[in-house]
């Protein structure tokens, strides 16, 4: 701080010797006086750069790291001789009836539903005889006997037994609808004429 101030101030004094002539035939100049106004100046204030320190970052260890490969045994499999034994594939024939046979049948009664019916059938010698009926509607019942073979084919008998209940319908009254009447009153609103109905 006071080196600034020491420079300035002998800055001054050579500006002022430098200021005065010099006469080089040695005659004398007049006295000449001057002084030099009072200057007053403080030099800035100058901040201290500020101390600086750098670290260099410390540096880790890398850790030690060990590794060590598992111990792996493998045992190979045990491989077995397979039993010397010989599949053989035989097709076996189904058994063939050159003269097949059946029969069955069944029945059905029911007086609450008024469900009816009853079927049978055979066959023997390579012939289907066989027979089914049921309960009409109507009231009779309709019985159809058949026979089949490999010659003749399908042949049927259809017979009805009983006599058909006749319902009578009775004529339907038509009745025509009377179409309601309905009164309709109308209120007029203040100052609103309808035209004399009210």
């Amino acid at each position: 701080m006071v080196f600034p101030q020491t420079l300035f101030v002998l800055g001054l004094i050579l500006s002022a010797v430098v200021a005065i002539p010099i006469d080089p035939y040695g005659l004398s100049a007049p006295s000449i006086s001057y002084a030099a106004p009072a200057i007053s100046y403080a030099a800035p204030k100058l901040l201290a750069a500020p101390a600086i320190s750098y670290a260099a970052p410390k540096l880790l260890a890398a850790p030690a790291v060990s590794y060590a490969a598992p111990a792996i045994s493998y045992a190979a499999p045990k491989i077995l001789a397979a039993p010397a034994v010989a599949v053989q594939k035989v097709a076996v024939a189904e058994p063939y009836d050159p003269n097949p046979q059946y029969s069955f049948s069944y029945g059905v009664t029911d007086h609450h539903t008024g469900d009816s019916k009853q079927q049978e059938e055979t066959l023997v010698n390579g012939v289907v005889h066989g027979s089914y009926s049921l309960a009409e509607p109507d009231g009779t019942i309709r019985k159809v006997t058949y026979t089949a073979d490999k010659v003749n084919g399908f042949n049927a008998v259809v017979e009805k037994k009983g006599v058909a209940a006749v319902a009578i319908a009775k004529p339907a009254l038509a009745v025509a609808a009377v179409p309601a009447i309905t009164k309709i009153g109308y209120a007029s609103a203040p100052g609103l004429s309808l035209g004399g109905y009210h």
